[in-house]
Order: C-alpha cells, then structure tokens, then sequence
C-alpha cells in the first residue's frame, strides 16, 4: 500500500483519556511527531505530569483539561474552552473509555449508564464538534489531519459478562467505518483501532483479571495505529495483534450462537472473582 507518513507538525492534537495507558502512548508518539497537545481526563496530576515530560522531552507545548467526558454537558465545556483559547484541532484521539465486568442482572445500572456515555456519547459529540476543526486542518496542511476512535477486538460480536462494553464498541467501530467512507474522498486519515487485551489499567477498572497468554503492550497498540496513519489510505479500522486480527476474522464467519457461546466462556476466563 502507498505510504504518506502522518506529519502532524505545527498543528494540535487532542487527546482523551490522556491520563494512562494507551492515552499517553498516543500523546508520546504525536509529542515526538511534532504536534502540541490537548491532554484531557480526570486525574489533573498525572496530565500535568505528562506535559512536562512531553515538554522537557519534545518540546511540546501542552494544555492540561481536566475533565470527566462522561459527565452531562462536559464535552460542550471542552469545546468552548478549546474555543477561548482560540486552539484548533487537527488531530482527534478519542481514547477515553471503561468496561465493567458481570451480567446485566447483576451490574449497577449508573455504572452500565455512565459506560454509554463516555464511550459512545462523548465521543460522538466530541468528534461532531471537532469535525470541521479536522478538515479546516487538512486543507491548510494536508496529510496531517487525523480522527482515531478506539474500539476493541470487543466490537465484533456480543461479549457477555461485558455486554454494555461490547455494545458501545460495535458502535465505535461502526461509527467510524460510516465516517471513514463519508470523508475518504477528501484525504482526511480516519480510523477505528480495535486492540485486544493490553497491558494497562483497563483490566483492574473492569474488574477483569488477565489470565490470557498474550497481553499486547501500549507500544504494541501503537505501532498498528501510527502504521496505519502512515499510509495513504488508512483502513476504517485495525486490529492490533495479528492473533487477534485473525480471531475477529474468524468470529464474523462463525455460526453466531457458537460464536457467543466461544466468546462468553473467553470473558469468563478473564475475570478472578473476589476472594478466588
């Protein structure tokens, strides 16, 4: 495939959930790249820790947004605090996400509901009100423009005992193939990436326990997505992990009811209940 390294020197990246794990791989790698950085999630210490690492390291000039995406009304702060600041976005990485483990008979209902609204809502609103930030970016410096929405090798199929997380990664990824067709023609790079089990927090927050014999690293994750943001022509999505690329290729030709049944006792294996 032709390749057209991303370059998005001299233009400002956003990064959700920029706090840990994949986050701050994103931020590192645009930092040594040449972008500066929008740096955005809850723990207001650690992104400032980041900026200044990114900053001593890079040179990178940082702005710290701390914020909960998934409170009401949080993305439409963010947007216009963007907008005070008169800071325009080329490149989106919408990172910030959870899962919890358990059956829906069992899980806290606020919890399933505050899932819903950071990985799916925030996100969408999010990418809607950045959208023309993105194209206004890749007309003036072409090639350095970039939306990357994270999915999950999760968004394949359903995955119970994490329902409502893989519901709202199907719609991640979904999403972004439907937006990757409706701007591929202008040159904008949009793609959904879908790692598997990575080698971050996310595990301990769901309550998951990884017994699996291959964890990929943040490094791992990164390097399948910035390969994939060097090409001309990215694919609306990437699996990181070529084990997990052919998994999910494997699960979409399955009988579906032997699919679910393969997928729920996976899930179960990953989870250590309390005291076991």
């Amino acid at each position: 495939m032709k390749r057209t390294i991303f370059n998005p020197i001299g233009t400002t990246a956003l990064v959700t959930g920029a706090s840990s794990g994949l986050g701050r791989g994103f931020a590192r790698e645009l930092a040594e790249r040449g972008a500066d950085l929008v740096l955005t999630a809850r723990r207001q210490d650690r992104l400032e820790e980041l900026a200044v690492e990114l900053a001593e390291k890079y040179g990178t000039v940082s702005t710290v947004i701390p914020l909960d995406l998934a409170r009401p009304g949080a993305v439409t702060e963010l947007v216009a605090d963007l907008h005070s600041r008169d800071i325009t976005v080329g490149t989106l990485v919408n990172n910030a996400g959870f899962g919890s483990w358990g059956d829906v008979r069992d899980s806290d209902a606020d919890r399933a509901h505050e899932q819903v609204a950071l990985n799916v809502q925030a996100l969408t609103d999010l990418t809607h009100a950045l959208l023309p930030d993105l194209l206004r970016t890749l007309r003036e410096r072409p090639g350095s423009a970039a939306l990357v929405n994270m999915a999950s090798t999760a968004a394949f199929q359903p995955v119970p005992h994490m329902a409502v997380y893989g519901a709202t990664k199907a719609f991640v990824l979904r999403f972004t193939e439907a937006l990757w067709a409706e701007t591929r023609a202008g040159g904008l790079k949009v793609t959904a990436l879908c790692p598997g089990p990575v080698a971050t927090e996310f595990a301990g927050i769901a309550g998951n326990v990884h017994r699996f014999r291959r964890v990929l690293t943040v490094d791992d994750v990164m390097r399948t997505a910035f390969d994939a943001l060097d090409l001309a022509d990215p694919p609306p999505y990437v699996v990181s992990g070529r084990r997990n690329a052919v998994l999910a290729r494997i699960v979409g030709v399955l009988p579906h009811r032997f699919s679910l049944g393969l997928v729920g006792r996976l899930s179960a294996l990953g989870h250590r209940r309390p005291g076991r």
